[in-house]
Formats: C-alpha cells, structure tokens, sequence
C-alpha cells in the first residue's frame, strides 16, 4: 500500500506540473481566439439579477476543462503502459479494458457534449428567453443527450462490469437492482452531471469541492487496490490542482461546460464502479445542495408564480445577499472538508 501511496503523491505532482506549464500558454490563446464569456444581459430593458452579478467576469476565457480532459487522458496513456512495463502489479476489480472504457467514455463524451455547447455560446447568435439572452444548447437538447450518455453508460456498468447492487453501509442493506441498475445509474449520471454544473458558477468553488471529493476516493482506490482507478484520479487531481490556481477569484479561465459536464458525470462513474454512490452523494454534498436549490427554484416559478431563493442556485442567494465571492467559496470548502471526513468515514464501514 506504501508504494501505491508514493506512486499516486508522485502521479498527482507530475500532472500538476505538466498542466501548470500549459495553462498560461493556453490562456493567452484562448483570449486571442475569442473563446471568453460573454455578457449575457440585455441590451435594453431591466437588467437580470444574475447578470447583474456575473457579467463582470465577461471576456474571461472559456475551456479550461477540456485541456484537463485532454492532458489527464494524454498521460494516463502513456504512464499506465509504461508503468505496467515496468513491473507494476496491476490490480483491478473488473476486467481491466472495461473499467478503462467506462471512465474514459464517461469522461470525453460528456466533455464533447460540454464542449459543444461552449462552442455554441462563443460563437454563435444568442436567443431570447425568459430571463434575458439564451447562449448554446438549449435545456431539453442538453438533456436528452445527457440521457443518452447516461442510459449507454449504465448499460456497460451492468453488462460488462457486472455492476447492479446498492450497498448502504452501517445498516447492513443490500439492494439487487437487476436490469433497473440501468435506469438508476443513467439518473445518478445526468443528476451529478447537472449538479457540477449548477455549482460551477463561482472563481474556485467546484474545482475545489472536486479535488476534495477526489481525494477521498483516491484513499479508497488506494485501499483496494484498484490500480487504473488510483492512476486515473492521481492524474486528474494534479491538473485540477494546477487549474485552480488560476480559478481561485478573480479567475483567469472557466472550465466551462466542457468541464462541468465531464467531471460531474465522471464523479458518478466512480461511485457507480466503486460501489460508493452513498458516499458519493455524502461526499459530494455540496453538489446536491445546489441542484436541489435549482429545483426548488424551478418548483417556484411553475406552481407559485415566482422565485422561492431570491437567486439560484444557492450560492447564488449568499451573493445576492451581499457575501463577498472569496468568502461563499472559502465556507463551501469547509463544509466539504467536513462531509468528505463524514462520507469516507461510511464508506469504510
């Protein structure tokens, strides 16, 4: 376990690294190519709330996720066989290319799907709705492919990774699913995929609760063994590391929805494989907080006519009260510590 440890610490320093010395290259590019956000508000009329808050973060550059993306599957493709090479014991609790096909699909096609919509609010002609101006894909289009993805995934965990029960730990409940793991996996897929997303709304916060959720997992791939999980979490720990620095307010890039899809769907990919989605759901707290607050919002304005928060998601609310960004950030971290400390204390039940 001694060397699996050392092996991970030195996995998670070379990807930081090697992405620390790419961001600022691609930065610069990104700003010369125009991928930036742009204001969303109205040019007329009464200004949202929302883009009252944000807009000032307009020409910020956008797709910081999918260098992530691409470095992470980059590395892990050449230090996995070289490590192997080298005599690595490479321990796995399924077969060794599926495990590899379900998180590196999970991971991409999410990324395309975000990446796509990236492109689309950069570039092409915004839409009038509700609030203000529409930018990319439209919700139901997003979330049909999100469905898709999801259903495909959920398939493969079930068929090829054999994958169909729900352990909840402490209480001693076993739950056989059978073929409904398909449709319950695809759910908890889109949930925390949309959930990343919502939270990615302010310098730091998700990046942040994700390397915290991250590291818990990292200590359970550790303890079984699990070596192509241990690699691939090491590798995208280092590159979030490395991007944060340059998110943490006032950010220099976003990882925008090429990012925030991924890696949500991916958080539930691991859960999924690991037998952990409780803790998943523990450990990533923060992130159903702020889905769930969207869904109450959402709740508000179809049956009551109006805004339940005075602004979703939730961390929203705190900065229309007048919270400063750093300190809603900073708090969120805290209460993440907590529920990772909570959370990986059940899944080792």
């Amino acid at each position: 376990m001694t060397n699996y440890l050392t092996l991970s610490l030195g996995l998670v320093m070379f990807s930081f690294l090697v992405c620390l010395i790419l961001l600022i290259p691609v930065i610069n590019l990104f700003s010369k190519l125009h991928l930036t956000r742009k204001k969303e508000a109205p040019k007329s009329g009464k200004i949202p709330l929302f883009d009252q808050l944000h807009d000032i973060k307009a020409g910020t550059p956008v797709g910081g996720g999918i260098l992530i993306i691409a470095l992470v599957t980059l590395a892990f493709a050449v230090s996995f066989p070289l490590a192997s090479f080298l005599g690595l014991y490479v321990k796995s609790a399924f077969p060794l290319r599926a495990e590899l096909f379900a998180i590196f699909f999970a991971f991409i096609s999410f990324g395309l799907l975000g990446l796509s919509d990236d492109l689309l609010k950069v570039f092409a002609k915004p839409t009038k709705g509700v609030l203000g101006l529409w930018f990319g894909l439209r919700r139901r289009q997003k979330f049909i492919l999100q469905w898709i993805l999801g259903f495909f995934l959920g398939f493969f965990i079930y068929k090829y990774l054999g994958v169909h029960i729900i352990n909840i730990p402490g209480f001693h409940i076993v739950w056989d699913l059978g073929p409904w793991y398909i449709p319950f996996s695809a759910f908890v897929i889109v949930a925390f995929s949309n959930a990343f997303n919502v939270t990615d709304g302010l310098d730091g916060l998700s990046t942040g609760l994700l390397i915290i959720c991250l590291a818990v997992f990292g200590v359970l791939a550790i303890g079984n063994l699990d070596t192509p999980l241990l690699f691939f979490v090491s590798l995208w720990v280092g590159a979030l590391f490395a991007f944060l620095y340059f998110n943490v307010w006032p950010a220099r890039i976003f990882l925008g929805d090429a990012g925030a899809l991924s890696f949500g769907a991916m958080l539930a990919v691991i859960g999924l494989i690991t037998g952990k989605i409780l803790a998943v759901v523990v450990v990533g707290g923060i992130f159903v907080i702020e889905i769930a607050s969207s869904f109450i919002q959402i709740l508000g304005w179809k049956f009551l006519k109006k805004p339940i928060l005075p602004l979703a998601p939730l961390h929203h609310t705190f900065l229309a009260k007048g919270w400063k960004e750093p300190k809603i950030v900073m708090r969120a971290w805290i209460l993440g510590l907590l529920l990772a400390v909570f959370g990986l204390w059940l899944a080792t039940m």
